[in-house]
């Protein structure tokens, strides 16, 4: 069980890493919260008493604070981030006391241990602002979906931003191969199918290729090609929480683990060719799709059949523009070619990749 007291929220690290602190000297109670700091990958500072002034008590990003030492806490500084753990669950007597100390939330166990080991894993890894997660999905196939992920991929490495390009689409032939690094060193998704529960940010960034400055997870060349949902969850939820940016290239069938991916979306891009069968297509995708992501936008790929521009086919599908992909070889450049698209910065698809990321940062309130 836990429950909230307040309704502030605790103190943010700003990506930088911190130690929680313990405060009991209950030792049953304490073997417990060394075992989930031991979990979370947390190493507590810990205290049987009130901490000095100005010391481990103001200075940790999480405050661990045992029923039994509630009490001796009352005169101690108020401040955000404080967690009551107990275990009687039927002392009401508990939430008075947890208003006593400015506690945010009292924590009962075992029941909240799973609450509190993702709370405490924040705090190891310094969690900040997610990632901006943006996916890509053809309005039909062959409509340049998967290129275009990479070039926004790219062009968000390029600019300096943490990115990770993921690979949802099993049967695309691997984004690693788009950008030339298939034989790159690192995990793929079947490597992650077990994931269950909570996976460390950190430890998935670097275990994952790095090409061209951004970390792909692509496919390998096995005979895999399904991720059980919770693992997408898990792994996504992961990778958000490392703040920068996330692109997802999703194929255009829709099962558990693409709606999982949906689910983390922030917004879609749908790629849709200016000709009325791939508009048409579209119409069905962007109907599943819109059930799961609340902001679609449409890109438009010309050359432009007679009748149509770019917002003749936003309007006919209702949805918003988010512009005109441009026409240019890389858009269409085959796997394996020596430069992944808009790598050299220069172009119309390397400019639409950066006015795109310039608009979406500023609505997400910022660089990340």
């Amino acid at each position: 069980m836990t429950g909230t007291v307040t309704h502030d929220p605790p103190p943010a690290t700003g990506g930088r890493p911190g130690r929680p602190l313990i405060v009991t000297e209950d030792a049953e109670l304490l073997d417990d919260l060394l075992r989930l700091c031991a979990a979370a990958g947390a190493t507590p500072e810990v205290h049987h008493g009130p901490p000095d002034h100005g010391g481990g008590w103001e200075a940790a990003p999480l405050v661990l604070v045992g029923d039994d030492a509630a009490r001796r806490m009352r005169g101690a500084t108020r401040r955000r981030g404080v967690v009551l753990v107990g275990r009687d669950q039927d002392d009401s007597g508990v939430w008075k006391r947890a208003v006593q100390i400015g506690a945010d939330h009292v924590l009962m166990l075992p029941d909240g241990e799973q609450w509190l080991v993702d709370r405490i894993a924040d705090v190891a890894e310094g969690v900040g602002r997610p990632a901006l997660t943006v996916g890509v999905i053809g309005g039909r196939g062959g409509a340049g979906s998967s290129t275009l992920a990479c070039a926004l991929a790219v062009t968000s490495a390029r600019e300096g931003l943490r990115t990770l390009l993921v690979d949802a689409d099993p049967l695309g032939g691997g984004l690693d191969v788009l950008l030339g690094g298939e034989s790159a060193e690192g995990l793929r998704w079947p490597a992650f199918a077990a994931s269950r529960g909570r996976v460390g940010g950190g430890a998935l960034e670097e275990s994952l290729p790095e090409l061209h400055s951004l970390r792909v997870l692509s496919w390998d060349r096995g005979d895999c090609v399904a991720i059980p949902p919770q693992a997408v969850r898990a792994v996504l939820a992961a990778a958000r929480r490392r703040g920068g940016t996330v692109v997802v290239d999703l194929p255009r069938r829709l099962d558990e683990g693409v709606g999982e991916a949906l689910a983390q979306l922030d917004l879609a891009l749908l790629v849709v060719p200016a000709e009325l069968r791939a508009v048409a297509a579209a119409g069905r995708v962007a109907s599943a799709v819109g059930m799961v992501v609340r902001d679609l936008r449409v890109a438009v790929r010309g050359p432009y059949a007679p009748g149509l521009d770019d917002r003749e086919v936003a309007r006919l599908l209702g949805l918003p523009l988010a512009g005109a992909v441009p026409v240019e070889p890389g858009l269409l450049r085959p796997h394996g070619s020596a430069k992944p698209p808009a790598a050299t910065g220069r172009g119309p698809l390397a400019r639409f990749c950066t006015t795109f990321w310039e608009q979406a940062l500023v609505e997400a309130g910022g660089a990340r």
